[in-house]
């Protein structure tokens, strides 16, 4: 499963590193939701794959954002 996060919308609401914390946290510099550096594509903070055992979890968190800037593709 590919996720991406438009950080530049993003509100710093928490509720995604809240839902899913194993793949998602916040930005020490500027607050913002990325995908933890495990889990990164190509070391873009903003993108990355989440293994099977997470997609119910990265699910949850895009569908919990409320604003909706998690976008999640079956790879």
């Amino acid at each position: 499963m590919n996720v991406s996060i438009d950080r530049a919308n993003c509100t710093s609401c928490g509720t995604c590193w809240d839902a899913c914390p194993a793949f998602f946290e916040e930005n020490p510099d500027d607050a913002f939701s990325q995908v933890m550096e495990k889990f990164r594509l190509n070391g873009d903070i903003g993108k990355g794959t989440a293994p099977e055992d997470l997609e119910a979890c990265v699910t949850d968190a895009a569908d919990s954002c409320p604003v909706s800037i998690i976008t999640v593709e079956e790879s």
